[in-house]
């Protein structure tokens, strides 16, 4: 628990006892106590900590809120608190100014912790599980898939900094329909490149990439396959094109800064009978039923607009059973928490999932879906539609080469994921403060530059400040330096319960204004060696909390710019 978090504990202990006393002197008269706040007021003049306690009380208690106020602020304990002053508010309002020494203790605890300070432990060990991107082995990744690499990834680092043990998986789509359609694709292009006359089939893929991929088939083995019969030809130029693709795909997304732990494939399941078995399982617990030929789940019983096909008429199963199978498959492996990343596109599928779930015997609360809405990449202020590369569409490679890893990754992570992102790609270029990236990585270059100036002028770094040196950071900038580093952990134990990294993104921003603040009026190398080292210690301490902040975003946090 962070400093900051034990004092708020310790208040709302003394509250309780506060309210306990009262209540046997006779003050106040009440039967259980109500469900109450206490929380940074919105203006800084209000005090540190506000709490509502009183004004929620009062209809039990039958009192005014101010003279309940009153009757706690006479019982209140503030020994080892914090607290300097207490003051009633408002309607009712209880204010607390806490005494600033306590912010003293955030330097060395950061310094203690380095790039483990803000870590916490509210996952204790839970096994979760993070599939994000997944997208089809057919193409190149395009801006959709972007945004879910960043967030995923993202998402995955903040839990794990919460406590949680946390897998990252990409879930291959090697199978089905879409799978049919790329193995006609590919042998319409390799027949086309060889110059045969043969239509494209009407649900092909189009992108150029595919000509490339047949073309490397061309060079490596000439015209080899042509005479060989339809179905060898077509699975020999799909399982070439998916290793060049599955491939293809995990060298950009590394660019991208991401990395799997498990990369499932969907054609296992088949293979296993795993798809098989887990029809027989919903079968047996009667969620299966036979109509005009095909097998269809029961998925209005939960909630759903109309029952799904599992098994086809022709005996293959849909997308939706291998999807069941996988999700059930997921849980079989141990993970108590499974998080899904998809389109917001796939918002029907969502119940339905769930719905599955709970028919095998599983909380469907243990499965999360996190929907992204779209992406609409803007240029000189119009919508940016064709991609260099593929004709198509934006893909993440275009993007990386385009603006860089940091900023892709940051302007997605920075917004709610069910908002719209507009992605400017000249403000993301930019090196201006505007550019919240930029302005972020800035602050972390000029923290460094500072250390660079002080081991060049021969003052010591490593040295740990005294608690006398500690006092002499008075001021209000350097004050909210220090609470906003107090405030670390607490964000990323809020941001992991709530699975938003955007929480994150946005406090990196916060803090590195702050700095940014303190740095235009403040100097750090001062003549005063007792000032010094405590600016110093400070400016350490600012540099570790703000690269560990944007670490878990996976941007870079760079020493010069």
């Amino acid at each position: 628990m962070s400093l900051y978090e034990n004092i708020k504990q310790k208040i709302y202990f003394r509250l309780e006892e506060a309210l306990k006393k009262a209540k046997e002197t006779g003050e106040l008269d009440f039967k259980e106590v109500p469900e109450y706040v206490l929380e940074e007021p919105r203006e800084r003049q209000h005090g540190d900590l506000a709490t509502n306690l009183a004004m929620v009380l009062a209809k039990q208690a039958k009192k005014a809120p101010r003279d309940i106020a009153k009757v706690l602020i006479a019982h209140l304990n503030t020994d080892d608190t914090w607290i300097a002053s207490s003051e009633i508010a408002g309607p009712g309002f209880i204010n607390f100014r806490l005494n600033p020494g306590w912010l003293l203790e955030v330097i060395p605890e950061v310094m203690k912790q380095k790039e483990r300070y803000g870590a916490v432990n509210i996952g204790q060990g839970e096994k979760v599980q993070v599939e994000f991107v997944s997208a089809n082995p057919t193409g190149l990744l395009h801006m959709g898939n972007a945004r879910g690499a960043a967030l995923g990834d993202s998402l995955a680092s903040l839990l794990a900094m919460a406590g949680y043990e946390v897998c990252r998986e990409f879930y291959i789509n090697d199978a089905g329909n879409q799978i049919y359609n790329f193995a006609l694709s590919l042998e319409a292009r390799y027949l086309q490149q060889l110059g045969y006359d043969v239509p494209f089939p009407e649900a092909g893929y189009h992108g150029e990439d595919l000509i490339a991929t047949v073309k490397r088939i061309i060079d490596r083995d000439g015209d080899k396959y042509v005479s060989m019969e339809e179905d060898a030809r077509r699975d020999y130029l799909v399982r070439f094109a998916l290793e060049e693709k599955i491939a293809g795909i995990k060298e950009t997304l590394e660019k991208f800064g991401v990395v799997y732990d498990v990369w499932f494939s969907e054609q296992s399941l088949h293979d296993s009978g795993y798809v098989q078995d887990t029809i027989k399982e919903l079968e047996k617990k009667g969620y299966i039923y036979e109509k005009e030929g095909a097998l269809w789940f029961k998925s209005t019983l939960f909630g759903d607009e109309k029952d799904e096909v599992v098994v086809r008429k022709n005996g293959v199963p849909t997308y939706f059973a291998a999807d069941i199978a996988y999700h059930r498959h997921k849980f079989s492996r141990g993970f108590q928490r499974v998080i899904n990343i998809w389109g917001a596109d796939h918002h029907g599928h969502v119940a339905r999932m769930k719905g599955a779930m709970q028919a095998l015997g599983i909380n469907p609360d243990s499965l999360q879906v996190i929907l992204m809405q779209m992406v609409r990449l803007i240029q000189n202020g119009e919508v940016v539609r064709m991609s260099k590369r593929s004709g198509q569409y934006i893909t993440l490679e275009d993007l990386i080469d385009e603006v860089g890893k940091d900023a892709a990754r940051f302007f997605f992570i920075q917004r709610d994921p069910d908002s719209t992102v507009e992605f400017d790609l000249d403000l993301a270029k930019s090196q201006s403060a505007d550019n919240p990236v930029y302005y972020i990585q800035y602050a972390h270059a000029r923290l460094c530059s500072i250390m660079r100036q002080a081991k060049e002028m021969g003052y010591e770094l490593n040295v740990e400040p005294s608690l006398e040196q500690l006092r002499l950071l008075t001021s209000q900038e350097e004050r909210d330096l220090l609470k906003k580093m107090a405030d670390f952990p607490g964000e990323i134990a809020v941001a992991a319960k709530m699975a938003e990294p955007h929480r994150i993104a946005r406090y990196a921003l916060d803090f590195a204004s702050l700095f940014h603040t303190f740095y235009n009026s403040h100097r750090v190398l001062v003549d005063d060696e007792q000032l010094r080292t405590a600016r110093l210690s400070l400016i350490i301490s600012v540099k570790q909390v703000l690269a560990n902040a944007i670490r878990i975003l996976g941007v870079s946090a760079p020493e010069k710019m």
